[in-house]
């Protein structure tokens, strides 16, 4: 999770620049092709002049998460550039997932984007794609099976690297007893996310699954625990949209608790400030749109990939009061 945007046209830039290098080594030629790119990009036009291409993302996102917003905005501006087509659909029920890809290979797309949250019920249809010569990237979820699956390259942090960076932040907090909140059941991130923390935290840390989906049951859950064990001084949230429920649920406890939380969004940033919440990790959503498009366009064109194999890391970067306060106006235009 580390890099700060300066916006679309910095963005549009500095791929330019990289992306001219590639095409043109040292010459000036690339530097001017450059030029031309970001040119193109601030102007709002498509910077290549390679076939209109069709890429769909089907993710694991549930209705108003905001998370996920960022992921296709980052996306979409990619698109832009890159001249593509760009298609969008979600669903938090793996199976209705699986039908959005089967039914992106049934239209001949030219590249697919899919989270996998649940891995093993996306295998099958992602196996199908990439038999029928569609380049597959994975992002956000699903980095340990990326490559089995034969996906091009996997874009997102690694879940356990950033449990690790929670509980290492936490035990330096001087924190000693925490729970960590399961919103979605059957979310190998999230259970990975929990157990990195629980490795590195000094102290002792306990699962707390919850309906994400009904958000005052997940207040009542988070208040019930508060109320039944006092000495609890730390929630570790694992979406944007819970820390606040989270925040709520101290105070009907009369807890004094510590709230942290995965993700940043417009509220985490002003608790943040207000030292409501502890800290946030970032893991940069709007990265893992922006080069999941961006790679299958390079893969088309000049068959380049990225990570050798392994996970292109998009996070994990720790937020506190200070960094929000930096990144507030990136974060209100909905780019982090």
């Amino acid at each position: 999770m580390a890099r700060v945007r300066t916006g679309v046209r910095v963005v549009g830039a500095v791929l330019a620049a990289v992306l001219g290098a590639s095409l043109a080594g040292c010459s000036s030629t690339g530097g001017k092709r450059a030029e031309e790119r970001a040119k193109a990009a601030e102007a709002g036009r498509p910077a290549v002049s390679t076939p209109r291409w069709t890429f769909a993302m089907v993710t694991h996102a549930g209705d108003g998460d905001t998370f996920w917003d960022i992921v296709q905005k980052g996306a979409k501006e990619a698109a832009a550039k890159d001249n593509i087509n760009f298609v969008y659909s979600h669903d938090d029920q793996a199976q209705q997932q699986a039908q959005f890809v089967q039914n992106a290979i049934d239209q001949k797309v030219d590249g697919i984007i899919v989270s996998l949250a649940k891995p093993e019920a996306l295998k099958d249809v992602v196996g199908k794609a990439v038999k029928a010569g569609i380049p597959v990237i994975t992002v956000n979820s699903g980095s340990a099976q990326s490559a089995e699956y034969g996906a091009l390259a996997h874009i997102g942090q690694d879940e356990e690297i950033a449990g690790e960076a929670v509980g290492t932040e936490m035990t330096k907090r001087g924190l000693k007893k925490a729970v960590c909140v399961l919103h979605e059941q059957g979310n190998v991130g999230h259970e990975q996310r929990c157990a990195g923390a629980k490795k590195t935290f000094g102290g002792s840390m306990e699962n707390l699954y919850v309906e994400g989906t009904n958000m005052p049951s997940v207040q009542a859950a988070m208040q019930a625990k508060l109320q039944a064990d006092p000495s609890i001084d730390a929630v570790l949230t694992l979406g944007a949209p819970f820390a606040p429920t989270a925040v709520k649920a101290k105070q009907a406890a009369g807890s004094k608790a510590e709230v942290d939380t995965f993700d940043l969004n417009e509220s985490v940033a002003r608790d943040l400030k207000s030292g409501a919440l502890g800290f946030a990790v970032d893991q940069q959503p709007y990265l893992q749109g922006y080069e999941a498009v961006d790679l299958l366009w390079l893969y088309r064109y000049n068959a380049d990939v990225l990570g050798g194999g392994r996970p292109v890391l998009t996070g994990p970067q720790i937020v506190t009061a200070d960094q929000a306060a930096k990144l507030e106006s990136f974060i209100k235009r909905g780019s982090r």
